[in-house]
């Protein structure tokens, strides 16, 4: 394993674990790209409060001001040196350098770190309506041409293999969306034993009723099951559900269910199907039409490298008149109408950063969607090396077929917590101070983590990491 100094020898004094990752375990040069970066934006700003003419002698002092602090903010990138001349953004926010700093394995964090496009789309469109500069009538986000916000619509639904799509704010406005359309109240809607707790949300706020499908006993939902279930439901209140709502891969296990088992059930009993893709569109291909599904939600900040909060609830022609319908409704003294908003939608969704963000990852999201593959193996490589610690278990699935997983550790590092002075944080202090975040801090019993978009470098440096913690405390090591 490469050597790496710990956070006590690179910074004496502070303590990674009672920080939790606290950002004054910063590398100098980290700290002073986000400097430089700041400095810039300090630039820019000089630059809008000045005239189109150009700038007077004060604002071009300022100018040559900053830039030759940027200058020896470049410089002590080169060497290394200086010390934080910003340790506060705004007098109150931290500097975020998870990902600069850290090998991240937090379980919903991993596929939504932003592409450097992204983040330069960010930096470009963070002005509230930036996405507005052009907007003509009909004054609807998804017509707008410039940026190409129309075209990007045309994509997304084309990389789901659906009719049409639309940006939402977040899968759980998606699932909003097709409950708000469809269930009125006292319907019932058919959603996992294991769904996210926004998909009861989003049929309690429409009035009606989940009904959840039994696992089985490797904790999967079937298309038997699921059959079962909306029987149970035409028997208990006489009519059939209304939904049918499934996880491809669950939140709490990342396991993978029988989607197209699942629509093919629901289409049997003319059912309608959302399939929730928050943990694979984005991530792996997803083919909205083969799997069967009426309706495919989608997570921009979980699964597509875009700022939170962002989605996608894409469906077919059949479906579209009704959960993307338009409005109707008249004032009754001035007589106005909307017509061409999308009431589902409020008219308009993702403004500004949010959007551009999604569109500036897309090319990169598309592509790494083909490398599927290789980050399963890259999240079975690690679990291997886990299982190698005696007391080790993978409470999800196994071998893996995605790249969030369930842990149990009770049995090893937990073992350690029982005794140490730190408890279950000692776990957090040595994976910190080996500089790797997003572990539920202090937890060693049952735990989740995701390997997704670690190259094959890190993930070895990680499974190391483990190992090496692991005999450091004399754990028991199967041969």
């Amino acid at each position: 394993m490469a050597t790496r100094l710990t956070a006590d020898q690179l910074y004496p004094g502070s303590n990674p674990g009672l920080g939790f990752h606290k950002e004054k375990n910063m590398d100098i040069r980290v700290q002073k790209t986000y400097e430089g970066l700041f400095t810039l934006e300090d630039i820019r700003e000089i630059f809008r409060q000045s005239l189109p003419s150009g700038l007077d002698p004060g604002e071009e002092q300022a100018l040559q001001s900053r830039i030759s602090t940027l200058k020896q903010i470049v410089s002590d990138i080169e060497h290394a040196a200086g010390t934080p001349a910003i340790t506060k953004i705004a007098g109150t926010l931290d500097i975020r350098c998870r990902e600069e700093d850290f090998i991240n394995i937090h379980p919903i964090q991993a596929a939504g770190r932003l592409t450097p496009e992204a983040r330069k789309a960010l930096i470009s469109y963070g002005d509230g309506y930036s996405t507005c500069d052009t907007c003509r009538k009909p004054f609807r986000l998804d017509k707008i041409s410039k940026p190409p916000i129309a075209e990007f619509h045309e994509e997304l639904a084309k990389f789901l293999n659906m009719d049409q799509a639309r940006v939402v704010p977040g899968a759980r406005r998606g699932f909003q969306a097709v409950n708000a359309t469809l269930v009125e109240k006292g319907d019932s809607v058919i959603v996992s034993a294991l769904a996210h707790y926004t998909e009861f949300l989003a049929v309690e706020g429409a009035g009606g009723v989940v009904k959840e499908v039994p696992l089985s006993k490797g904790n999967i939902v079937t298309g038997d099951a699921t059959a079962e279930k909306i029987e149970e439901v035409k028997r208990e209140i006489g009519r059939l559900p209304k939904l049918v709502m499934i996880d491809h891969f669950d939140y709490q296990f990342a396991n993978e269910h029988e989607v197209a088992a699942v629509a093919k059930v629901a289409h049997q009993y003319d059912i309608p199907f959302l399939y929730n893709g928050a943990y694979t569109v984005g991530v792996q291909p997803v083919d909205g039409k083969k799997i069967g599904a009426d309706f495919v939600i989608g997570s921009g900040h979980k699964s597509m490298a875009s700022v939170a909060p962002s989605g996608v609830l894409a469906t077919t022609d059949e479906w579209a008149p009704k959960v993307l319908r338009t409005t109707q409704m008249l004032g009754d003294v001035t007589k106005r109408k909307f017509g061409i908003k999308e009431v589902e939608m409020l008219g308009c969704t993702l403004m500004g950063g949010t959007l551009l963000s999604m569109m500036a990852s897309f090319p990169a999201v598309k592509e790494r969607t083909l490398r599927w593959e290789e980050e399963v193996e890259k999240s079975n490589f690690f679990m291997e090396r886990l299982l190698q610690i005696e007391g080790s278990r993978i409470l999800s699935e196994y071998p893996r077929k995605h790249t969030l997983t369930k842990v149990d550790t009770t049995g090893s590092f937990d073992t350690v917590a029982k005794t140490h002075k730190r408890r279950g944080f000692y776990f957090s202090d040595e994976l910190s101070s080996r500089g790797i975040a997003g572990e539920f801090a202090g937890a060693t019993r049952t735990w989740k983590l995701n390997t997704y978009g670690l190259t094959w470098n890190q993930v070895r440096y990680l499974a190391d990491a483990f190992i090496e913690i692991a005999e450091k405390y004399q754990l028991n090591m199967k041969k």
